[in-house]
């Protein structure tokens, strides 16, 4: 009897990257009859990891999270053993640890960044310090590998200033991560604006704005010529092409890639012009034995530097490799991303290269939103566009690209466009059209999924890996599911498959008080940062007791842990409460006493209270002491609570006061304080309509009349400003005081995880009206559960930092060291700047528009 079963042939895979693992998993999902035995060697020590997240290992996320490996019995994954050289003749590769034989090798070692030959960049000088592993001096990294970030933020420990040399996608990527890591921080880019490939001029002022406000200070239009060192050693700073000189500690280089192509060169293959494997369209090197794919690749003398036209290539081979016809389709450059904090997109044409082509632009300086579309010379067909500050038209634009507009232009770019799936929406777009161009799935496959089964995002995901790289396209998802009539999941995270007010609820119901209970009855798993701190909010808003009690503690958010605000450098603030800003000069005196003795810096701040900041953790019972001793208490400003009822001084001293603005702001105040609530809320109260406590920029705000009180809802918006609507008209103070106490217990009730009341009430179906008919109409017959709720509230008000102080064993919390208590933490300090104690921040220098920096007090 013979084995007709045909011999199993070697695949070698030479890195094991994002492109590298997804054409593993291709060429697993497509080799049905094990043709293939798989070895995969890797370079790095640890498996293939999401490079795309790489920054969220800056918020806490961590390898495990990033990771994108699936253990495979029938591939061979070989970690930390990189290739030093292709044998093509005995068609084999070596490594320091053997040699591998292969009958089809695949090469996907993706790129290096590029380090300019920088005087002082290097250890050694010369060309044999660059390359894909250049020896940096101490101090310099770059940023590529988890490796890479981590040894950034061991490295950032104790320094004060940072800067970023590139200003594209990965340059400002890596000045957020300095920004987090507490650093002082400069970008220097050589060309006139920020991301100068994906944004126009126009785009990039308006991201310029967004970034120096987040304390980023831009140098745009030069060159590093020279890193120098002090005489120890240590970083000094950097040498400019305009001369200038920039201090800074540390410094990332994040001036671009090049591709890893040194393995392919010293076999002979050919290369591209620029560098890259030059490979043909279905991704075969000029050896038919060998493929390349991702950013080693070059195809047509291209190499992309995305993810997507990786992924698009790795598909191909793996179809090939089976027998099949499949071909590179082109790359889609397309870009979403947030980058320090701000939402920035690029599609197609973004720059307008198309002869005769037109451009469509909507400017909102008041939002910082910009946007551009580019369009045919006939205005019918979308060739691409830029969006700044606000890219919920992108999966829509994006998918358009090519096509006829969904819609009217000035539509489609403007803010308030609907969302719904429908006009300009998804619905307007052809089966064709590319939802997800990251892993090329278009509108029919995901309609096709859908009438398969799928009846959710994570479905969708599974089903046809939309949506599982950038995540940009998951609103198109969503959007195509509800026109499709599935109903979508509201759970608040994989351990609740209940929303936070389904969950409010819940615990209100049950009368539920620990998390512990509440995820064993109604959840999965131990929770993570989304449902607990949720839920932390929702027993404290329900009167669960002091929140740092038993495993409450653990649930709360980073400020709440030691009920003060914690600041960049690692001091906290303490904020007492002044309600109204009314306060007594006794009072007065006990805060510049108790800022005197403990060497805090002082500040008044907008909404009329007084912030002392640079208290380390061990002072805070202290300063609570002396300022619970005096009438003070806790301000909140820690939590997602009430913050402040601001107020100008009314008709008790102004002339055109017609009510008591500052008695009302304080006994709001004092009703409302330490309401827990999805976010923070802030209120003022004006005692005429000349407005001067700005009530409609508050949450709620009242503006007094001849006859009563106006009440403004839904202001605040937090990134987009957003003036408060008009509720009620001269109302009393008891209606008044009766509205809000249902308005806010509303809100706490319905509202999802961080929505302020602005987003919350534009999210209502019926909006305000909507909103006025349950908490003056009671058309939903919740008033009287309402009225209760805050009446319970403010029945069990107790303050925080006076419960601290009455409890040795919550005292215990609050030190730096747990086996050294009194010692403070040696790696915080000061200086005096203006007269004050600030964190010593190195080369900052204070804004002084020609005035002497201490602004007359003495130094």
């Amino acid at each position: 009897m013979t084995n007709d079963k045909p011999e199993r042939q070697r695949l070698v895979v030479v890195g094991n990257g994002m492109v590298g693992q997804r054409f593993v998993e291709a060429l697993r999902s497509r080799d049905t009859g094990s043709r293939w035995q798989v070895t995969v060697l890797a370079e790095e020590g640890r498996p293939a990891y999401d490079r795309v997240r790489l920054s969220a290992f800056f918020d806490g996320v961590d390898a495990d999270e990033l990771s994108l490996h699936r253990p495979d019995d029938g591939v061979d994954l070989r970690l930390g053993e990189p290739v030093v050289e292709i044998d093509r003749t005995g068609r084999r590769v070596v490594t320091g640890g053997g040699e591998y034989r292969y009958d089809a090798l695949v090469l996907a070692t993706g790129s290096y960044p590029f380090v300019p030959p920088i005087d002082g960049a290097y250890v050694a000088k010369g060309p044999d310090a660059l390359g894909p592993t250049p020896s940096l001096r101490s101090g310099v990294f770059v940023y590529r590998t988890l490796d890479d970030l981590t040894a950034i933020r061991d490295f950032a420990k104790g320094r004060r200033t940072g800067a970023v040399i590139g200003g594209g996608l990965l340059g400002l990527e890596a000045a957020n991560a300095l920004r987090l890591l507490g650093l002082t921080t400069s970008v220097v880019e050589f060309a006139p604006r920020l991301m100068p490939v994906q944004v126009d001029e126009a785009g990039g002022a308006m991201l310029r704005r967004y970034v120096e406000e987040l304390g980023v200070v831009p140098h745009l239009g030069v060159a590093t010529t020279a890193i120098r060192s002090r005489p120890d050693g240590e970083l000094a700073g950097l040498t400019l092409s305009d001369g200038s000189w920039l201090p800074t500690d540390l410094v990332v280089v994040a001036a671009g890639i090049r591709p890893r192509d040194e393995l392919a060169r010293a076999a002979g293959l050919e290369l591209g012009e620029r560098g890259g494997i030059r490979v043909d369209e279905t991704c075969r090197s000029t050896d038919e034995r060998i493929w390349a794919i991702g950013e080693c690749a070059a195809v047509d003398g291209t190499c992309y530097g995305l993810v997507a036209p990786g992924y698009a290539m790795a598909e191909v081979v793996a179809d090939r490799l089976v027998g099949g016809t499949a071909t590179f389709p082109g790359a889609d450059l397309s870009t979403k991303l947030k980058l320090l904090g701000v939402d920035v997109a690029a599609f197609g044409d973004a720059h307008g290269k198309t002869p005769g082509c037109l451009d469509v632009t909507f400017t909102d300086p008041a939002t910082r939103v910009y946007a551009k579309l580019v369009l045919s010379d006939d205005a019918k067909t979308l060739l691409g566009g830029v969006l700044v500050g606000d890219v919920t038209a992108y999966p829509t634009l994006r998918a358009s690209v090519g096509g006829a507009l969904p819609g009217p232009p000035l539509a489609l770019l403007a803010p308030a466009g609907d969302g719904t799936g429908t006009g300009s929406g998804i619905a307007a777009l052809p089966g064709s059209a590319q939802v997800c161009s990251c892993n090329a799935v278009t509108k029919d496959q995901l309609v096709g999924a859908i009438a398969e089964g799928c009846t959710d995002v994570p479905g969708l995901k599974a089903c046809t890996r939309a949506g599982t790289s950038c995540g940009s396209c998951v609103p198109m998802l969503k959007q195509l599911l509800a026109v499709s009539g599935v109903s979508l999941s509201k759970a608040l995270c994989e351990h609740f498959a209940h929303s936070r007010q389904e969950l409010f609820e819940i615990i209100r119901v049950r009368q539920i008080r620990t998390f512990s209970r509440l995820v064993a009855e109604h959840g999965r798993g131990r929770g993570c940062d989304i449902c607990k701190p949720v839920v932390a909010s929702i027993l404290a808003s329900l009167g669960s007791g002091y929140v740092l009690d038993g495993e409450q503690a653990s649930l709360q958010d980073t400020n709440d842990h030691f009920l003060a605000n914690i600041q960049r450098d690692g001091t906290y603030s303490v904020v007492p409460r002044i309600p109204g800003g009314e306060i007594t000069p006794e009072k007065l005196i006990v805060i510049g006493e108790v800022a005197r003795d403990f060497q805090l810096y002082t500040k008044i701040t907008g909404g009329q209270r007084i912030d002392l900041f640079g208290a380390r953790v061990e002072q805070l019972p202290q300063i609570w002491r002396r300022l619970v001793d005096a009438g003070f208490e806790s301000g909140h400003a820690y939590g997602k609570a009430l913050r402040t009822v601001k107020s100008c001084v009314g008709s008790t001293w102004c002339r055109y006061g017609v009510q008591d603005s500052v008695g009302l702001a304080i006994a709001l105040e004092l009703r409302y304080r330490g309401l827990r609530a999805p976010h923070k809320i802030k209120s003022a109260v004006s005692g005429c309509a000349r407005e001067c406590a700005e009530a409609r920029s508050k949450d709620f705000g009242i503006i007094a009349t001849e006859t009563g009180w106006n009440l403004y809802l839904g202001g605040n918006g937090g990134f987009r400003p957003r003036h408060a609507e008009l509720f009620g008209q001269d109302l009393s103070t008891e209606e008044l005081v009766r509205y809000i106490d249902r308005f806010l217990m509303f809100y706490i009730r319905t509202a999802d995880r961080l929505q302020r009341t602005a987003a919350w009430i534009e999210a209502m179906e019926g909006g305000l009206e909507h909103l006025r008919a349950v908490i003056v109409d009671d058309s939903l017959g919740l008033c009287a559960e309402l009225d209760s709720a805050m009446a319970r509230h403010v029945g069990s008000y107790s303050d925080e930092w006076r419960d601290t102080l009455a409890d040795p064993d919550r005292l215990r919390r609050f030190t730096s060291f747990v086996n050294a208590p009194d010692v403070p933490d040696p790696s915080i300090t000061f200086e005096v700047e203006r007269g004050q104690p600030v964190p010593a921040l190195g080369d900052r220098r204070p804004v002084s528009l020609g005035l002497p920096t201490t602004m007359g007090v003495p130094s």
